[in-house]
């Protein structure tokens, strides 16, 4: 029933965009060719919402029509808040020029034409935008670096680097080359360790079969660390058996070992230098909103001191909000993925940033600090639900620690 509302929605919402199309010019052919794109989406639309299962979404081929139909429907949104707006200042306009007996059609049908020119100009931005962001925003790998400071750093330690990559989603990738570019930009990066934040895939292990030997030439002195996102257990696939599902998870667990890839399922390791140890700490998925609760940090932190240094690896950001901030343990320095940063939305360095997804994370692009307790939130690496990227482009992190000089 509510996909049946949702179409009528959109059907509205279509005629009265056209409209403006109408005001701005009589070609037929332009009409013509409107109703068929509107026409051929909407046949897509009931085709999808007919047959969509737990996890269509997440095959290309969705992805693919579910990026068109925002190109297609967005703008129309646009343009329907202008000519909603423009008939409203018309009516009363209507009113107060026949209260004065005034002609006035031809001020009527130049002011409409104005508003229909204005509002299809605007409408055009974001479906340029939404289809560069499918063509080549998705692949537009950006290398974010960062310098954090501890006071208790190990000295040792001073300069270390580590890469984050997050959210993988091998399932999604329809590029060999620019893949295989930006693997090559994660090695270029040197890091002492490289460390991986969950959702290698959408559902199933035998994504990554095509990917996996690309993906096994990430290499770091300190290693390759990983966990588990939310989509890494298969819960978005209805199975045929426990077992299945089940044997789907170790064949994942199993791929990264292949790898060479060191999964910390709820466990721990230290990284040691010249005598003196950090520790790195990685929890299975642990999110809030209905997302899976694997995460169990008492037993991934079993033979951690208080004093050690930590750096946590946990997917979701909301773990490091409701649990880790606060954690007496004292983690220094959490890193996560999960949110894609929405893949849409506007930054612009030191002066905005801003993506409708922080209206349901607190924590979700980028470094954050509260009691001295760092989390950074990894933009992702691929892409998902909606193909492409839009202003909020795929990231490589790079995070340098360093030893807080005292100052006297």
């Amino acid at each position: 029933m509510r996909w049946f509302i949702f179409i009528i929605i959109y059907i509205l919402v279509d005629i009265y965009a056209f409209q403006a199309i109408k005001t701005i010019t009589k070609n037929p052919w332009v009409h013509g060719f409107y109703v068929f794109i509107s026409l051929a989406v909407l046949a897509g639309l009931i085709y999808e919402l007919s047959f969509l299962g737990s996890a269509k979404m997440m095959e290309p081929p969705k992805m693919y029509f579910f990026g068109i139909f925002l190109a297609v429907f967005v703008p129309k949104l646009i343009i329907i808040v202008f000519m909603f707006g423009e008939d409203i200042a018309r009516f009363f306009v209507g009113i107060f020029m026949k209260i004065a007996g005034s002609d006035n059609s031809q001020f009527m049908a130049s002011r409409r034409k104005f508003v229909s020119t204005i509002a299809l100009g605007i409408a055009a931005i974001p479906f340029a935008s939404l289809l560069y962001g499918m063509i080549q925003g998705k692949y537009n790998y950006k290398v974010l670096k960062y310098a954090l400071e501890f006071d208790d750093l190990p000295d040792a330690f001073d300069g270390f680097t580590l890469t984050q990559i997050s959210d993988i989603h091998s399932g999604s990738f329809d590029n060999q080359n620019k893949v295989e570019y930006a693997v090559n930009l994660i090695n270029e990066q040197q890091s002492d360790v490289i460390l991986f934040t969950g959702d290698l895939v959408n559902n199933i292990a035998d994504e990554m079969n095509d990917w996996k030997v690309l993906f096994s030439t990430l290499k770091a002195p300190e290693g390759v660390f990983s966990v588990l996102g939310n989509h890494d257990y298969g819960d978005y696939v209805k199975w045929e058996s426990a077992s299945e599902k089940f044997e789907n998870l170790q064949n994942l667990k199993n791929l990264q070992k292949e790898m060479g890839w060191n999964l910390l399922l709820n466990e721990n390791r230290y990284l040691q230098r010249s005598g003196q140890k950090i520790a790195l700490i990685g929890v299975e998925n642990w999110g809030e909103n209905g997302f899976k609760q694997a995460g169990d940090l008492d037993k991934a932190c079993e033979g951690i001191s208080k004093d050690d240094f930590k750096i946590l690896m946990s997917h979701d950001p909301s773990h490091w909000q409701a649990k880790v901030k606060d954690d007496p343990r004292h983690f220094h320095l959490t890193l996560s993925g999960h949110t894609h940063g929405m893949q849409f939305g506007i930054e612009i360095p030191g002066i905005l940033k801003w993506s409708p997804i922080k209206y349901r994370y607190k924590n979700w692009a980028g470094i954050y600090e509260e009691f001295g307790r760092y989390i950074n939130v990894n933009r992702g690496f691929g892409f998902l639900g909606y193909p492409g990227r839009v202003g909020i482009w795929p990231e490589i992190t790079v995070i340098q620690l360093k030893k807080k000089q005292n100052t006297v």
